[in-house]
């Protein structure tokens, strides 16, 4: 697949103004998450991936994004999800996370939007553990459920150093 950057999905504003938070939305085995737009560079079309030995698990491989080698992880596999083929709406979406900028691969992107703070719950004690660390919050908005990332809760201490020692 050709390496294209897409168009940012129309701006939502379901806040005139305040205490609110913009994020990218996208889903992840027919769930709905998001991050904060000031943390993603891009989203690009799903291309070519270098598998990297060593690598940690979720991690797809690598990719080169304009001359720049960018780790990219597989989010179905970091939540533990069942693995699917990829699709013509898969994207990569390019974040930074700990001062890295890494690519997810998510099964694809649908919208920006404003989502009010009041609107936004930290996870339940029911929901969350050690595997789930990267949860944020979940916000209610129009009758669904958006669960919040913690982006540098992503990767582990310890596969943020495998990702350094196989020179990602």
């Amino acid at each position: 697949m050709s390496q294209t950057t897409t168009q940012t999905p129309a701006v939502h504003n379901s806040a005139l103004a305040g205490d609110d938070e913009q994020v990218v939305v996208f889903a992840v085995a027919n769930e709905h998450y998001a991050v904060n737009i000031a943390r993603v560079h891009e989203i690009i079309r799903l291309q070519q991936i270098t598998v990297i030995p060593g690598a940690p698990a979720c991690v797809e491989g690598v990719i080169n994004l304009r001359g720049k080698v960018i780790p990219v992880l597989d989010l179905r596999k970091r939540f533990r999800l069942h693995a699917e083929e990829h699709t013509r709406s898969s994207r990569i979406v390019v974040v930074e996370v700990g001062g890295q900028t890494i690519g997810l691969i998510v099964d694809g992107v649908s919208e920006v939007l404003r989502i009010q703070m009041d609107s936004i719950e930290p996870p339940s004690p029911l929901v969350t553990g050690i595997d789930s660390r990267y949860l944020r919050g979940i916000a209610k908005l129009d009758g669904r459920l958006i669960v919040l990332l913690d982006l540098d809760q992503v990767l582990t201490d310890a596969e943020q150093q495998q990702l350094e020692a196989a020179e990602l």
